[in-house]
């Protein structure tokens, strides 16, 4: 199949590495030092202790890629609008587009029935860019479950995990999402098909829009934040906010917010994405990961206001480094 993955970092990477092992014809849209390294000596990928190499087509322009049959859009979210007006050039009838950002998606009220069907999320798609641009009838969802790290230009490191959740916005189970997932089957990856995916969706964003944030203003790892009584009590406050949204919303939790603080926990000494950001100094992914979440508080009719507290901290800290053009790290006092 034609398979062009939009952003191949990280986790973008490791799933072209693997579809084009698989015998796909995969391309992928990347750019700088990552682009002319995956031009010279192909895509590496470190896993399991030894190494794949991919020859993959990779280029900065999507129209140079053409059109596709499925296209898995795996930009964090915040970086999808720039890209909107250009993924027609990717889509002909029957192309699939597979979301892989974190948080909630700009689709999230697309094909869900009730009072807010349609509606559209500014947290998530400021100014409606994404959905001008993006046919909601072509997306599939997908809740991202391994961890990986883009080591070196064009190089992948695989941490864990091989599960990729896909479902219909709408909940069926189409042949399209059950041929998505024998794509991802063959490559190596666990590929359930949801017929909740907006529940799957909250289970990961319950941890996402407590434990990131947190993170990031105290530059604590996961085990630290829920082994530290203060910051468990807060997280686990957040995440009671958080449910009642969810709940509102149709959303069913598989588990218990006592037993999703211990998997968090189980993780160990892991620093989530948004503290590699902060790390880095990169765009963090606030607005996706908990100004999302307010959002839908406030369609709700739900009060939040822990949620609201550390939205309003971490938005100033995400704030000044940007206008400082930093990074903020703890380094040893010497």
């Amino acid at each position: 199949m034609r398979i062009c993955v939009v952003g191949a970092g990280a986790i973008g990477g490791l799933l072209a590495v693997r579809l084009a092992a698989a015998g796909h014809q995969v391309s992928v849209i990347i750019r700088g030092a990552n682009l002319q390294a995956v031009r010279a000596h192909g895509m590496k990928l470190l896993i399991d202790g030894g190494e794949q190499v991919a020859q993959v087509t990779a280029t900065d322009r999507l129209e140079e890629a053409g059109p596709q049959d499925i296209v898995i859009l795996a930009l964090k979210a915040h970086q999808v609008a720039a890209v909107a007006p250009q993924l027609r050039a990717l889509m002909e009838p029957g192309t699939v587009l597979v979301t892989a950002q974190n948080g909630v998606p700009w689709w999230y009220f697309h094909g869900l029935p009730g009072p807010y069907e349609g509606r559209r999320l500014e947290s998530v798609d400021p100014g409606g860019i994404i959905a001008q641009h993006v046919d909601p009838a072509a997306i599939i969802g997908s809740i991202v479950y391994p961890a990986a790290e883009l080591v070196a230009p064009g190089v992948i490191q695989h941490q864990e995990g091989n599960r990729f959740s896909i479902g219909e916005p709408d909940g069926s189970d189409s042949e399209r999402v059950r041929r998505l997932s024998q794509v991802l089957r063959e490559a190596g990856f666990k590929a359930p098909v949801s017929r909740d995916i907006r529940s799957e969706i909250w289970l990961k964003l319950w941890g996402n829009c407590t434990f990131n944030p947190i993170s990031a203003l105290t530059h604590a790892t996961l085990v630290d934040i829920c082994e530290f009584p203060a910051t468990r009590a807060l997280a686990a406050d957040m995440m009671r906010e958080a449910q009642v949204i969810a709940e509102k919303l149709g959303v069913r939790f598989a588990v218990s917010l006592e037993k999703r603080i211990a998997g968090a926990a189980a993780i160990g000494k892991h620093k989530t994405s948004m503290l590699q950001d902060v790390e880095l100094g990169r765009p963090i992914e606030l607005q996706a990961l908990l100004g999302s979440v307010i959002e839908l508080a406030g369609i709700t009719g739900t009060p939040a206001p822990m949620l609201t507290a550390i939205h309003a901290v971490t938005s100033l800290l995400a704030a000044t480094l940007q206008q400082q053009r930093g990074r903020l790290r703890i380094e040893p006092a010497g």
